[in-house]
């Protein structure tokens, strides 16, 4: 028994070759992928790696991040492995060291090897350490990752300024319609807010696809990482937003609904569901810092396709998956986003590069006789409070100027907007 266990240990222990046949192999598939690639609209100045800099590209699992840098970054010169690759089970931080060997094997070959990408390193401990080590041999570096604040954190502490960050999302909806041949119209907006844009999800037209990368990222990206026993409770809490889009949450309303654990162990699953970028959540405008973290927050899908495939509601609601899509637009230019809302009126979303909003926006699939007043009164009100925003009404094909006490208010589609915006 002894034996055959210490061949097991054997025959997965990590080796140099082990190593570079795996990264061989990743190179194989990157070349199958291709035929399929288009073009994101990122510039490159976003993904650029320049010396004594990490570049840290993360996003929720299968948007697109590998397939991003592989196909704008990658070389043949440059060194490439992804660590979730099952070849590497087991790598521990003290393989760096057979990782070393195998780089400068490669560099036998590749003399101008001098360009690191590592896909997923931050599933080994101490890997914040080894990219020390390699910015400091002077490797141009860049890494892939899909937990935010797992980054931040582990980079904040040994990385200190090195390091420049860039997300990545699923596709826009000028990238589905590349992807997919599409006109730019009603037809394929609906479509695109219904699919979403996970490109193997548009690829393969699967629901099956979309509801195993939302488990894989509860399992995978949450109980694994942060060693939560409890999955059922987390997949609850993860499918009740998920149904609640566009709906305002609280740590404790979300105990008492459904019936889970203490506040806090909510608010933690809460911080988990927004670090893997699964969920993000909008807090009211308030001058006070610390009352815009008790007031109630809005949540919003990383994908609005996701949402439809593993919704509770079962319900075909286009008013709140436009509203997420407008979201996810403005969240793609900047994370400072709020909504504003008195006891008798509300603004969608206030957002601007900084702590203080530039700009208000009202999101209403259309306007009609029944909704007119309400929507634009909330935006002239919240713009009363704020006297140098900038006002707009965002709908699906409406496109208008609406005067209201003295207010000019544009009124623009869906493109329009995310043409200008």
């Amino acid at each position: 028994l002894v034996l055959i266990t210490n061949l097991c240990y054997n025959i997965i222990m990590i080796n140099t070759e082990l190593i570079l046949n795996t990264a061989k192999n990743q190179r194989q598939k990157i070349a199958e992928k291709s035929s399929y690639y288009i073009g994101r609209e990122m510039t490159t100045e976003r993904y650029k790696v320049i010396p004594e800099f990490a570049r840290i590209v993360t996003g929720v699992r299968r948007c697109g991040k590998s397939t991003l840098l592989e196909m704008n970054v990658l070389t043949e010169d440059d060194f490439y492995l992804n660590f979730e690759d099952t070849a590497l089970y087991g790598f521990t931080q003290s393989d760096f060291v057979i990782l070393d060997d195998a780089i400068a094997r490669f560099q036998n070959e590749h003399k101008n090897c001098r360009h690191l990408i590592f896909d997923e390193i931050q599933i080994v401990d101490g890997w914040e350490i080894y990219i020390n080590q390699k910015l400091n041999e002077k490797y141009l570096v860049c890494i892939t990752g899909s937990n935010a604040s797992l980054l931040s954190i582990e980079l904040g502490t040994h990385l200190t300024g090195r390091h420049l960050d860039t997300e990545v999302f699923p596709f826009s909806y000028n990238e589905y319609c590349t992807f997919t041949h599409s006109e730019h119209n009603d037809e394929s907006f609906i479509k695109y807010m219904e699919q979403g844009g996970f490109p193997e999800y548009l690829r393969y037209n699967d629901g099956e696809i979309l509801q195993r990368l939302f488990d894989d990222i509860l399992v995978r990206d949450i109980a694994v990482r942060y060693k939560i026993r409890d999955i059922r409770t987390l997949k609850v809490l993860a499918l009740y937003l998920a149904s609640n889009c566009g709906n305002l949450i609280t740590g404790g309303k979300l105990s008492a609904q459904l019936g889970l654990k203490t506040n806090v162990t909510i608010l933690e699953y809460l911080s988990y569901l927004e670090r893997c970028y699964l969920f993000f959540y909008v807090p009211r405008y308030d001058f006070s810092v610390k009352s815009q973290s008790i007031n109630p927050r809005k949540v919003y899908s990383i994908d609005t396709g996701l949402i439809r495939n593993v919704s509770l509601s079962g319900t075909k609601d286009l008013g709140h998956l436009f509203e997420n899509v407008i979201f996810l637009h403005i969240r793609r230019q900047t994370q400072h986003i709020w909504y504003y809302s008195d006891q008798s009126f509300e603004c969608d979303f206030l957002y601007g590069q900084n702590a203080v909003p530039e700009f208000a926006v009202q999101v209403c699939y259309e306007l009609t006789n029944e909704n007119r007043e309400r929507e634009v009164r909330g935006l002239v009100e919240t713009c009363k409070l704020f006297p140098d925003l900038k006002p707009c009404i965002v709908t699906l094909h409406q496109s208008d100027k609406i005067s209201y006490n003295g207010m000019i208010i544009p009124v623009l589609t869906a493109e329009e907007f995310m043409g200008n915006g």
